[in-house]
């Protein structure tokens, strides 16, 4: 069974259990709760009432359980977690219906309002849970048998690689792992794994490797701790969106770091690049196109009156677009309102200061209120960019600044933003040093990502337009 086809399962029982749900409550004889037409007395029909509030309701559950991440990593779910999931959403979602579609005040008692709440939530998570249960445990069936395995390669040739290899073929109760060969060190002389499976090349060929082998897991078994490999390695996995393992050291057990997925599987550390929980990222993601679009309509008039200002003052395009790097160090074209005289690089790549004459009358103005970026949002429409994040920056810098701080590419795990917390705490750098030195709050940024924060930064960063100090 493809992913797509076993998601196509999930939704569908989804669907169908939510509307049986709906249906079993509107029909059952609750004495005097529930809708209006529930009240004792009232004759229950299949109207257009109903059909319009099974609708909504169906659609309501869908929209949850897709922001919640149901639907993610479905040949890759725990049952334990799957449950306690599934009824803290259920829980919430049920609160949220009842307010929109249920809440009654002409009702006698708050045992009433309990009774409703209680009702719905045994039927939603009844009938919505226990279908996609069935189709969790037979998934993990096939995977335990061996039938459903995800290409998997080692990294790493040498004791702790082929231990782990041997470990991880004898279960009895298969991790799903289906090895197609391994990564050799180039200073491990002694290559314990090449009775064991395909070499398929070195460290420096690995993005190569995943990519032609159509790889999916990953297990970092080098030797040493050998921390500049390993932290080359998972920059190089990092764009392709691979499961990445690692064999934790006596220290890690020490200090609890290792969380077990399974009571029979070999310990493991995953390594994720997940900053937020799925469902503020889903959360994130929509805001960010809700927001840009709202903004370009309701700013058009704005950006009409910049634009002709920008064509009267100077000469060029009203429209200025430069070539940066955003996540996984992909390159795309940023949108921004012209600001500098259209000739401001002849001399090659330049940072700007904050009394740069290569910048225009209505320019310094546009920087000062950074309606110069208005432009931005419509990267972040094409997913190119997001409201808050690390902003982006030309190669040619990056280049310089990972020379001096080579953890700056973890900034990549993340979409550049129009607003960031470095741009807010530290303004424009003028210089590679200064943007070292910002780099430390984009870094803290990352290792505080939510929705909250997020939120924070907007407020910061608003405030400051409205004091005209830019950012």
């Amino acid at each position: 069974m493809t992913k797509n086809y076993l998601k196509i399962w999930y939704i569908l029982f989804d669907v169908v259990g939510s509307a049986a749900a709906w249906t079993l409550f509107c029909i059952y004889p609750a004495k005097d709760v529930g809708l209006e037409f529930l009240r004792a007395g009232a004759t229950f029909e299949f109207d257009g009432k109903f059909y319009a509030s099974l609708v909504f309701f169906v659609l309501f559950w869908l929209a949850l359980f897709i922001v919640a991440g149901f639907y993610n990593n479905l040949y890759r779910k725990s049952r334990l977690k799957e449950f306690t999931k599934s009824v803290g959403y259920t829980f919430v979602g049920t609160v949220v219906i009842f307010f929109i579609l249920l809440l009654d005040d002409s009702l006698a008692t708050y045992n009433d309002n309990f009774s409703i709440i209680g009702s719905m939530f045994i039927l939603e998570l009844t009938f919505t849970y226990f279908p996609r249960l069935v189709l969790t445990t037979g998934t993990i069936r096939k995977i335990h048998r061996r039938i459903i395995g995800f290409p998997t390669i080692i990294v790493g040739n040498g004791f702790k690689a082929l231990q782990v290899y041997r470990e991880l073929e004898a279960e009895k109760k298969s991790q799903g792992f289906r090895f197609v060969g391994y990564i050799a060190q180039v200073n491990n002389h002694e290559d314990m794994l090449q009775s064991q499976q395909k070499r398929l090349g070195e460290m420096d060929s690995i993005a190569e490797v995943v990519k032609k082998q159509g790889v999916e897991e990953v297990i970092l078994a080098v030797e040493g701790e050998d921390v500049s490999t390993l932290t080359r390695c998972i920059n190089e996995l990092l764009p392709l969106k691979v499961n990445l393992k690692a064999i934790p050291s006596m220290y890690d057990f020490l200090l609890g770091r290792v969380k077990m997925t399974g009571i029979l599987n070999a310990p493991l550390i995953s390594v994720s690049f997940d900053l937020m929980p799925l469902w503020q990222a889903n959360i994130k993601r929509i805001a960010d196109y809700t927001v840009s679009a709202l903004a370009i309509v309701l700013l058009l008039p704005v950006s009409l009156i910049l634009g002709i200002a920008i064509r009267c003052t100077s000469q060029g395009p009203i429209i200025f677009k430069q070539e940066k790097v955003r996540q996984y160090g992909r390159p795309f074209w940023i949108y921004k309102f012209r600001s500098m005289y259209s000739d401001d690089e002849k001399s090659g790549p330049t940072l700007s200061g904050k009394d740069d004459p290569r910048v225009t009358p209505i320019g310094r103005f546009m920087r000062k209120t950074k309606l110069d970026e208005i432009p931005n949002f419509i990267n972040v429409l094409k997913g190119e960019m997001s409201l808050v994040g690390p902003r982006p920056e030309r190669q040619c810098y990056i280049e310089q600044i990972v020379r001096i701080a080579p953890h700056y590419v973890h900034l990549q795990k993340v979409k550049p933003g129009i607003t960031s917390w470095g741009q807010v705490k530290f303004g424009y750098a003028k210089n590679v040093d200064e943007m070292v030195e910002r780099l430390k709050y984009d870094i803290l940024y990352l290792e505080n990502m939510s929705l909250f924060v997020d939120l924070k930064i907007i407020i910061y960063t608003i405030l400051t337009i409205f004091k005209g100090k830019g950012l």
